[in-house]
C-alpha cells in the first residue's frame, strides 16, 4: 500500500512520487487541462491533469467527480511558487492515479449561505468547511492545555456518574428517565460528587464531561446537553483562591491556542487571540450594577442578578478601563445562589461566589462551598429544601470536609466567545436543544 501523506506535509516533502487522500472540493474541467482541489483534515492541494490522447479514461473520471467524493490520488509532487494553494501541486499519472473510495451525490443539501438550522441538519457536511472544523481543533488544544495545567499542579481527574437518584441542584431543570423499576435524573452538574472528593481527601480534582439541563430556552447561548469543565480544590481561605486557580487555567489554555492556532483563527475568524494578564479584574456585583447604571442602563431584574445587557455593559467598561476581556463579578446575593454556597462571615445576605464574564457573556460560576454541616443543613432549610432528601450528600459533611471551593464552566460557550461566533450551536459538535435530537 502506498504511504499516505497529509496535505499539510507536502510543502516539506521532496518533489517526486506522492500519494494523498481526501475529498473533492472543486473541479475545473478546462479544454486542455483539468484541476481538482482535494482537501483532507489538514489542508488542500491542487491536482493537475493535462488532457492527452493517452489519458482519456482519466479525463472522463475527473469530469464525473462530484463535490465530496472521497478518493486517493497518486502522482508527481511539484513545488511551484506560482501555485496559490500552498505553493505545490500534484501532476496525476495518466493511469491508475485516482482510486475512488466513495462517490458523493452531486447535489449538496447545504450552501455557503444556508441558515444555522439547515447546517445543523447536515452537520457532517458543514464540518468539511475549514473554518468550521478549526473550531474543534481549537477545542482539542484548549482541553489538552487545561488537562496539562491540572496534572502539572497535582489535580486528579474524575469521571462522575450522569445518572442520579436525586437532583444535584434544582428539580426545575431535571430530565427524568426510567431506570428499571424506579426513575433517575440526568445530572445537571457534577457538583455533589466534586464535593464528595473533598471529603475523600483527594484535594484537587477536575472533570470535563456532559451535563444536562431541562431548560426550554431558545437563546444563542443555551443547550439542553453541554460539556461542563469543572474543578474543585481543598484548603482554601475564600473564593479568591478559586478565582486564582480559574484564571491560571484559562491563561494556560489561551496561551496554547494562540501558539498553535493563532494565525489560522485570525485568517478564518478575524480574531486576534489575546492571552489575558493576571489577575483578572474583580468587581462586586453591587458595584458592577452602579457602573452599568452610570453608563445609562438600569438592570431591570429584581432578583439581585445581572441580566445579559448588564453583562455586555460591564464587559465594555472593563475593556475600556482595564483593556481586559474577562471580569469576575463577585459577592452575589444568597437569595439567588445555591444552598451550598458559603455566606459572607459579616453579611449572610451575600455569598463567597462569582460569575466569570468573557466578552460580554457569563461562562462560569464559582464559589467557596459551605463545609460546616450544621450551617449547611440550615441553609438548605432556608431554601425550602428537606435535609432528609439530601442525606447522601450531607453524609459527606458529617464525616468531615475541609474548606473547599470550585467552579463549573461551559466549554462551548467559552469557545463561542473566543472565536466571536454568533451561536452556541456552531461551537458544539452536535447540538442538543428543546427541538433538536438529530443528527
Amino acid at each position: 500500500m502506498t504511504t499516505r501523506t497529509l496535505i499539510r506535509d507536502l510543502a516539506a516533502a521532496d518533489d517526486g512520487p506522492i500519494s494523498v487522500s481526501g475529498w473533492v472540493e472543486t473541479v475545473r474541467d478546462q479544454k486542455k487541462v483539468q484541476f481538482v482541489v482535494l482537501r483532507d483534515e489538514s489542508g488542500a492541494v491542487q491536482l493537475v491533469n493535462p488532457r492527452t490522447d493517452d489519458n482519456t479514461e482519466l479525463c472522463d473520471v475527473i469530469s464525473g467527480l462530484s463535490q465530496g467524493t472521497f478518493l486517493t490520488a497518486a502522482g508527481e509532487l511539484k513545488h511551484d511558487e506560482r501555485v496559490k494553494l500552498g505553493g505545490v501541486e500534484i501532476k496525476l499519472a495518466p493511469t491508475d492515479s485516482l482510486t475512488i473510495a466513495a462517490h458523493a451525490i452531486a447535489e449538496t443539501p447545504i450552501a455557503d449561505d444556508s441558515g444555522i438550522d439547515k447546517r445543523m441538519d447536515w452537520r457532517f457536511l458543514d464540518l468539511r468547511v475549514p473554518r468550521n472544523s478549526l473550531i474543534f481543533k481549537v477545542q482539542t488544544t484548549f482541553e489538552h492545555a487545561m488537562r496539562t495545567w491540572w496534572i502539572d499542579n497535582d489535580f486528579v481527574e474524575l469521571h462522575t456518574p450522569k445518572l442520579m437518584a436525586s437532583a444535584s441542584e434544582s428539580k426545575a431543570e431535571l430530565f427524568e428517565v426510567g431506570y428499571f423499576e424506579t426513575k433517575a435524573y440526568l445530572a445537571q452538574s457534577p457538583q455533589f460528587f466534586k464535593q464528595m472528593a473533598q471529603s475523600a481527601g483527594l484535594g484537587r480534582i477536575f472533570e470535563i464531561g456532559p451535563a444536562f439541563r431541562a431548560d426550554p430556552s431558545f437563546t444563542s447561548r443555551h443547550a439542553t446537553e453541554f460539556t461542563s469543565v469543572d474543578a474543585e480544590i481543598s484548603w482554601i481561605d475564600s473564593h479568591e483562591d478559586v478565582m486564582r486557580m480559574h484564571e491560571s487555567l484559562l491563561v494556560a489554555g489561551l496561551t496554547a491556542i494562540k501558539e498553535k492556532h493563532g494565525d489560522a483563527i485570525l485568517e478564518q475568524f478575524g480574531i486576534d487571540v489575546v492571552v489575558p494578564s493576571t489577575p483578572f479584574p474583580r468587581i462586586p456585583l453591587a458595584e458592577a450594577k452602579r457602573i452599568v447604571a452610570e453608563r445609562g442602563y438600569e438592570v431591570p431584574r429584581a432578583d439581585d442578578d445581572m441580566d445579559p445587557e448588564g453583562e455586555r455593559q460591564i464587559s465594555a467598561y472593563v475593556k475600556e478601563v482595564f483593556g481586559h476581556e474577562f471580569v469576575f463579578l463577585t459577592d452575589y446575593a444568597s437569595s439567588i445562589r445555591p444552598f451550598y454556597h458559603m455566606r459572607h462571615a459579616d453579611d449572610a445576605g451575600l455569598t463567597n461566589s462569582y460569575d466569570l464574564i468573557f466578552n460580554g457573556v457569563e461562562i462560569s460560576t464559582g464559589a467557596q462551598r459551605e463545609h460546616r454541616i450544621e450551617v449547611l443543613e440550615q441553609q438548605a432549610r432556608d431554601k425550602g429544601m428537606d435535609p432528609e432528601e439530601l442525606d447522601f450528600y450531607l453524609d459527606f459533611f458529617r464525616y468531615g470536609v475541609p474548606p473547599h471551593g470550585g467552579f463549573g464552566m461551559g466549554l462551548s460557550r467559552a469557545l463561542m466567545l473566543l472565536l466571536g461566533l454568533p451561536n452556541l450551536r456552531e461551537a458544539t459538535y452536535l447540538f442538543r436543544g428543546p427541538t433538536r435530537l438529530l443528527p
